[in-house]
């Protein structure tokens, strides 16, 4: 390899100057997933099924099926997974440019505000004083809201649902329409089960971050986690979903490359 971009990269990764961060959750059966009024479809939870281990089904090798919806744990949301997104061309996990799998990372950190209130939703004014101090989001960068909600540790306590429904910290319906057009993002992110608010679907639109953001082209990872080992601004984000044909999301190793 010779000493271009690509050489110093692998040196950097090597030598320990560029560090990788995990920003996904574990797939167990006990990983949260969300949940629907039930006059709707579910989504099943993950479920890990032993082919063999060295045994009688097969004497050298350990392997096992699985089994979960598309958007269980840590995972990717293309354009086609929601009504306003369902037309552009390569909008599902197959189709989707590669290129558009790393892409530089603004983490907006509401963590204070969001354990203050579990409804608490980030405005464009939040964002524009966040704009003063880091500099204006470029476009063709990930938005993630860093709310330390991943550390909520039981299914019960991070879906937090109550008798009218989630209470999850998101984006003001109104600030998805300002990173979509304003600022061009490539998508929004966010450590709650989705993407939106647990409120959202009072909203007007009802879930703005899929109905704008998808609509828009954008995308959307959910349930993120280690958002608080990220700089404000200069991680990469490497986000690639399975290649599912026709996929509308995928669960997702969401990594961090992020210089010391």
């Amino acid at each position: 390899m010779d000493d271009g971009i690509l050489a110093r990269l692998a040196g950097a990764l090597i030598s320990g100057e560029i560090r990788v961060i995990d920003l996904s959750q574990p797939l167990d059966d006990g990983t949260a997933v969300i949940q629907l009024p039930p006059e709707f479809g579910k989504s099943k939870p993950f479920l890990l099924e032993e082919i063999s281990k060295y045994d009688s089904r097969g004497p050298a090798w350990y392997w096992n099926n699985i089994s979960c919806g598309e958007h269980t744990g840590t995972h990717f949301d293309a354009p086609i997974h929601w009504v306003t997104g369902k037309d552009y061309p390569e909008n599902a996990t197959d189709t989707i440019p590669v290129q558009k799998f790393l892409a530089p990372a603004c983490v907006v950190d509401v963590s204070q505000e969001a354990s203050a209130s579990s409804d608490f939703l980030l405005t464009r004014e939040h964002i524009e004083r966040w704009e003063k101090k880091h500099g204006r989001i470029e476009a063709g960068s990930w938005v993630l809201m860093r709310t330390d909600w991943s550390k909520r540790k039981s299914a019960e306590a991070f879906l937090n649902i109550k008798v009218d429904g989630s209470h999850v910290p998101g984006p003001h319906p109104e600030l998805v329409p300002f990173l979509a057009k304003e600022r061009q993002v490539i998508g929004w992110g966010s450590e709650g089960v989705g993407t939106d608010a647990g409120q959202a679907f009072l909203f007007d639109p009802p879930f703005p971050c899929h109905t704008i953001m998808h609509g828009n082209n954008r995308f959307g990872l959910a349930s993120l986690m280690n958002l608080d080992q990220l700089p404000a601004k200069g991680a990469l984000l490497i986000t690639p979903p399975l290649k599912i044909v026709n996929g509308s999301g995928s669960p997702c190793r969401v990594l961090a490359l992020v210089s010391h």
